[in-house]
């Protein structure tokens, strides 16, 4: 049975009755339909997440609702059954999903009506990157932010039919929001099945076709080098330091901005009036950033979204893997200002990863945690004098910032939510004498509040390759050889535990590919780890190890005219999901990007149709540098950063010193040297050779400033 409407109305009709839900549905609202549904399956007749891997799968391996894994399998069985699947596409650094799951488990009529009608599944969006990413593009379809978890619903063809992005997890707002989609498509499916499945599909296949369309209309730049530089300026001019805000940086922590900015700074031939704009707008965001609420004085750890306009109200949630790309670009940071106070916020953010989530096998976890109240991680004046002495109280109070009717912005708060409510933020230069008594005792009492959170306790291959690089930039800006050695150690456990034959997994153990198989980002990101490990102990078998890598991830994602995402073998939804801008991360696109400019340096660039799809600067980009920042900064260095050759007669001396250049700023070469051993390529192709330590330093950087 065909429908006379245009393919597209049929979703949004659905999603527009869900999002103008109101809050006078409640739970006893739920619809039930009276036809009765096929036989349920076997399978289907339990929740299955149990022994999957992945913290998300573990979370709900308990709950009523009967879950079923992102699988072939699964698909079959709710084609089988003549059911359509109930998703819900969740990531582990946003852990506000469990509060939506929670709200439907609170409602046994909703949970009836989800194990009744439909096959329900839920999807880590992170392992399973391209569900993920195509959720930006479903909520920019019904014109919605995006925002997650994304409520989605499927036909056994894994075509979307309909899709709520949850804002609000409010226990009534979440029940409105499903009853009126459920009463719809429910209805729909159970009285024409048909229409449901030729209109989806032919709605997913213009969706296709818009997908592809707007892959083949990106342009490159045709001039990369001076497009790299005007996105450099760009970005500079999006820092207003009237307000303090970087625009168009959003909520997220600018780790992106602080790596480009600081690469920019350190390249010893930026023109001047240039490098004075980037060093102003380096210097003022640091000094809105490194003394504010968004470093826990408490623990160390880094909250890596804000809550408002300001940095001062953080969302108070933390993940392995955006911490340690915040660590990496502080330090980046600190190398190209001098700024003390970047690499002490750096190496605290090291040592709150190692104590949360690290492993007994030296590898990681993501992190994810349970969702709390932020009021739990508030605090007011009274609350620090009861617990401290007199002394203490005030000494922590000033040092914090903390008010008798406290510091969370009226613009921020506007509801006034949080009065009386104080975050804490450190300065780092006017600590108390008895600070870490005080701070043991605070966070003793914030334990207490929170109450017990059970650890994530499974391996997860992306949090441990930024661990890696996380260890290896903390050893070229201390010289520690501890941080080396956990970089070598952790990178070796990595490869033993995720790597499969050629082919890497997000997690350990043996389980479908849907699940587990490693998506193109996972590559881009053992790419950047194995890179660095090898530019700071120069040992050449971690280089072999990044061609095989770089040849399995050609063979697996290089399609005729984009980068896929997915390997065909763990696809699900048939469309060419590619990530090309910045999103929840780092892109792919910027990763890939980055390795092969490292890669071609060595004389070992990656194979030409990989490269071709990743490593061109779109020619928008200088219009929206925040978006890109992780393909500027490879741009940048191609175009205008410098090559180090190190040869084999290189000394001791020499040879340290190498590898405590800046990772990435400076690329690292094998080409024969004489001399010293060590010879400087600068961007004009000019070769001088470097005779000490010093001199090398020198020729290939821009000094920071004295601080």
């Amino acid at each position: 049975m065909h429908s006379t409407l245009p393919p597209r109305v049929l979703p949004l009709l659905f999603c527009a009755m869900a999002l103008l839900a109101t809050s006078s549905c409640g739970p006893e609202q739920t619809t039930e339909q009276a036809a009765t549904p096929p036989a349920t399956l076997p399978e289907l007749q339990r929740n299955n997440l149990a022994g999957l891997p992945g913290a998300i799968y573990l979370s709900q391996a308990e709950s009523t609702i009967l879950w079923q894994p992102w699988t072939p399998g699964t698909l079959r069985a709710a084609k089988d059954a003549g059911r359509m699947l109930f998703t819900v596409v969740a990531l582990p650094q946003q852990p506000d999903f469990q509060r939506v799951i929670k709200a439907i488990e609170a409602d046994s009529a909703m949970v009836a009506a989800i194990n009744r009608h439909y096959v329900p599944v839920l999807v880590d969006g992170d392992a399973a990157r391209e569900v993920g990413l195509l959720t930006a593009d479903l909520c920019a379809e019904i014109r919605r932010p995006l925002r997650m978890p994304l409520l989605l619903w499927l036909t056994p063809d894994a075509n979307p039919v309909a899709w709520i992005p949850v804002a609000n997890t409010d226990p009534a707002e979440v029940r409105a929001l499903f009853n009126q989609s459920h009463a719809t498509v429910s209805f729909k499916w159970d009285s024409d099945p048909e229409y449901i499945l030729n209109n989806s599909e032919m709605d997913n296949g213009g969706r296709r076709e818009r997908i592809s369309r707007r892959q083949n209309s990106r342009v490159a730049s045709t001039d990369p080098g001076g497009d790299s530089l005007r996105a450099v300026r760009q970005l500079a001019g999006l820092y207003d330091p009237v307000t303090r805000n970087l625009d168009e940086a959003g909520g997220l922590f600018p780790s992106g901005a602080l790596d480009l900015l600081a690469t920019a700074l350190m390249l010893r031939d930026l023109p001047a009036d240039l490098r004075g704009r980037v060093a102003a707008t380096l210097d003022e965001l640091l000094d809105d950033l490194l003394p504010s609420a968004m470093f826990d004085p408490l623990d160390g750890g880094l909250f890596s979204v804000r809550g408002g306009l300001t940095w001062s109200l953080p969302t108070f949630v933390r993940d392995t893997s955006t911490q340690g790309r915040a660590t990496v670009a502080l330090i980046n940071a600190h190398l190209a200002t001098g700024n003390p106070l970047a690499l002490e916020r750096a190496l605290g953010v090291i040592r709150f990863i190692e104590k949360s989530y690290r492993l007994n096998d030296d590898l990681y976890s993501a992190g994810m945690s349970p969702p709390t109240s932020t009021q739990n991680w508030l605090w007011t004046v009274e609350d620090v004098e009861a617990l401290l002495s007199a002394d203490d109280a005030a000494a922590w109070i000033e040092v914090t910032g903390m008010k008798g009717l406290g510091n969370i912005p009226f613009e921020v708060d506007t509801r006034r939510e949080y009065f009386r409510q104080n975050s804490i933020s450190d300065a780092g230069s006017a600590t108390p004498v008895r600070g870490d008594e005080i701070r043991k005792t605070l966070l003793g009492a914030r334990r207490e509040r929170l109450g017990p959170q059970a650890p994530d306790v499974t391996p997860h291959a992306g949090a441990t390759f930024r661990m890696v690089s996380a260890f290896a930039a903390a050893y070229v800006a201390t010289g520690d050889g501890s941080y080396r050695d956990k970089a070598v150690t952790t990178l070796a456990r990595a490869r033993e535990v995720f790597s499969f034959g050629p082919q890497l997994r997000m997690f350990a153990g043996d389980a479908p590919p849907s699940l587990t198989a490693g998506r193109a980002f996972l590559y881009a990101l053992a790419l950047q780890a194995v890179l660095d490990v090898a530019d700071i102990t120069h040992d050449e078998s971690w280089v072999l190890w990044a061609d095989d890598l770089a040849a399995t991830a050609s063979e697996l994602f290089t399609s005729e005219d984009f980068l896929k995402e997915c390997p065909d073998e763990a696809s699900l939804i048939h469309l060419p999901i590619t990530d090309v801008a910045m999103l929840f991360d780092d892109s792919t696109a910027g990763l890939v990007s980055m390795a092969e400019s490292r890669m071609a340096a060595r004389g070992r660039p990656l194979p030409p149709g990989f490269s071709r799809l990743a490593t061109p600067l779109p020619a928008f980009a200088q219009r929206s540098p925040m978006r890109f920042t992780d393909i500027i900064t490879p741009t940048l260095l191609r175009e205008h950063g410098p090559v180090v050759a190190i040869g084999p007669e290189a000394s001791a001396g020499m040879r340290e010193a190498v590898s405590r250049l800046p990772l990435r700023t400076v690329r690292r070469s094998s080409a024969p040297t004489a001399g010293s051993g060590v010879l400087v390529t600068l961007a004009d192709g000019s070769q001088i050779p470097a005779e000490s330590p010093a001199a090398l330093r020198e020729v290939l950087l821009h000094p920071a400033p004295p601080r």
